[in-house]
């Protein structure tokens, strides 16, 4: 693999464009930004003047004919996302995804055929796999410690559609597909696969606009998941809040074990919160303390080692990330799921994830 590991950023004004840079700038001397294409219609109101004098390009086809790169990271809307890593995977380019990749299960497959076909390294930038809280959860339950895995609790909340504006992209239903399962329950949903690895067999949801600002995708909602192991998953979460915030925690319930986990505790990295058996009257009682994140860029320590696991599988050919595009697929077909779960308004079976 060439040194420096040469990127193309594609778009700009993406809402975490500025903090991808960020992260890559301190990713390390070994990776250069070396061409852009805006993208947004040509916005670049959120370009550093560092990177203003970079070979730009119009499109995808104009940046692969004569950009100067190794690989991509894409941070495009889900409408037109999809083909622009397809075609970069076709050109032999590596590509770094954000989420939530595509708007659909159908694109996802799409994007991930032409990966396979390509033989490229692929990532994508569902970060919460790199985080080391959630890392223990998932060893805890390969070792047993959960016993029979009972029920898993996901809630996620964060700031209402008024912040953003309406008619802002991410509520757009033709660039974006859907709303708030799309955009942000992704990353939970995608991790509970990850973290208990089993599979998901049926999904009751209900997703609309709850909150008071009519928007033209849904603003929250709540879905059962059954898993393959006879346990049950839920997620609660919207964009509901009514400032810049967020929130968001765990409870993972086994008949050997429960633990709590607040991923966003001030001044920490995030908080196990560990109750176990209690034998000959002493309790197992446990505090795990993640170290505070002071790592730059968008999703700290997180989105340094999922950069760096990306950079790494582009150097040794057939080694997957942590996410693969596998992954992806499953998480979409998911979302997927809920989506049709909610309009038809009944269960629907599946058999989804466990790669």
């Amino acid at each position: 693999m060439p040194q420096p590991f040469r990127i193309a950023f594609v778009g700009i004004d993406h809402p975490h464009g500025a903090h991808w840079r960020e992260a890559l700038r301190d990713a390390g001397s070994d990776i250069e930004l070396t061409a852009i294409m805006p993208g947004y219609d040509g916005g670049t109101a959120s370009l550093e003047e560092r990177y203003a004098d970079l070979p730009r390009f119009k499109t995808v086809d104009e940046l692969i004919a004569g950009g100067e790169f190794d690989g991509a990271v894409v941070c495009l809307p889900n409408d037109v996302g999809p083909d622009a890593m397809i075609a970069l995977a076709k050109a032999g380019k590596h590509v770094l995804a954000e989420k939530p990749v595509a708007g659909s299960g159908a694109d996802a497959r799409r994007i991930a055929e032409a990966v396979g076909e390509s033989g490229v390294a692929f990532q994508n930038g569902y970060m919460w796999r790199y985080d080391e809280a959630a890392r223990r959860l998932r060893r805890m339950v390969r070792d047993g410690s959960f016993g029979k895995l009972i029920s898993v609790e996901m809630a996620f909340v964060t700031s209402d559609v008024k912040r953003r504006g309406p008619d802002h992209y991410l509520f757009d239903a033709q660039a974006s597909g859907g709303g708030f399962f799309s955009w942000l329950a992704c990353h939970f949903l995608d991790l509970l696969l990850y973290v208990t690895g089993e599979q998901v067999v049926g999904v009751t949801a209900r997703c609309g606009v709850f909150g008071a600002t009519p928007a033209n995708v849904e603003d929250g909602g709540v879905a059962i998941l059954d898993l393959s192991g006879g346990g049950i998953a839920t997620f609660l979460g919207g964009y509901w809040l009514p400032r810049w915030a967020g929130e968001s925690r765990w409870t993972i319930r086994g008949s050997e074990r429960w633990v709590h986990w607040d991923p966003s505790r001030p001044d920490t990295g995030g908080v196990l919160e560990i109750h176990g058996p209690k034998p000959q009257w002493h309790a197992m009682e446990e505090e795990f303390i993640v170290p505070a994140d002071e790592t730059p860029g968008y999703g700290g320590r997180k989105g340094a080692a999922l950069i760096e696991d990306w950079i790494d599988a582009a150097g040794q050919s057939g080694r997957a990330c942590r996410n693969t595009a596998a992954s992806t697929v499953a998480t979409l077909e998911l979302i997927d799921t809920i989506y049709e779960s909610s309009r038809e308004g009944r269960r629907i079976e599946c058999r989804i994830g466990a790669e």
